[in-house]
């Protein structure tokens, strides 16, 4: 009788869990994918895209290359993932306070606030210094980052743009979108970078309040 002898690495063993026989489950398989883009975002937010090389984000999982690339085609590919994981972490907590309700401007000083606390998480910061140090020996980084979150994002706020400021006409809906999160972002984002100092909770609070402010009283005054 013949017999075959299967050599398995160590990564390989530690990937499989004990089963009965026949492919993973489901939940067996959801759970190998988020440890995967658990692993991936740690690293590439630490080390950089270039610095993160596929064997290390597979000796992190516990798997083996060729688990790797049965899910993913490249290291690209793993970080449109891990970017639509993040999205999908962020965006929905923005929606909720949309969707709570309210007056236009309230609802609009809500969700700066809300987009404020996530641009200011460490796990942000740590994505935007990624994007800016990679930039030009990877910009197709940036639109990744631009496909996957920043689009879906910007269409939630023009939506809220048409309510709280009728002047905006549906043709600059999406650049008054565009530029009400630039107001919002800009000094409190690079002052957590370490470029001037840190604003205090209080101060963000009311920054996003002025900005949403000086925003429609800029747009109500072009009318």
């Amino acid at each position: 009788m013949d017999r075959t002898t299967t050599i398995t690495t160590g990564a390989e063993r530690r990937e499989t869990p004990p089963r009965r026989g026949g492919r993973p489950t489901r939940e067996a398989a959801a759970r190998l994918q988020e440890k995967i883009l658990e692993t991936a975002t740690g690293l590439f937010l630490k080390h950089g895209f270039g610095a993160t090389s596929i064997e290390a984000v597979a000796a992190g999982a516990g798997i083996s290359k060729r688990t790797f690339y049965h899910r993913f085609t490249g290291k690209a590919a793993l970080f449109e993932a891990v970017i639509h994981r993040l999205i999908g972490q962020w965006l929905p907590v923005v929606e909720e306070e949309i969707a709570a309700g309210g007056t236009p401007v309230a609802v609009l000083e809500r969700t700066a606030r809300q987009t404020l606390a996530i641009a200011l998480s460490p796990k942000a910061l740590a994505l935007h210094r990624l994007l800016v140090a990679e930039a030009q020996r990877f910009p197709q980084l940036a639109a990744i980052v631009a496909e996957e979150g920043s689009a879906r994002g910007i269409a939630r706020f023009a939506d809220l743009l048409e309510k709280a400021a009728p002047g905006v006409g549906a043709a600059n809906r999406r650049r008054a979108a565009e530029q009400f999160l630039a107001l919002v972002l800009s000094l409190p984002q690079r002052r957590a970078l370490g470029l001037g100092r840190a604003m205090s909770a209080a101060e963000l609070d009311r920054w996003a309040s002025d900005a949403v402010a000086i925003f429609l009283d800029g747009w109500r005054a072009r009318r």
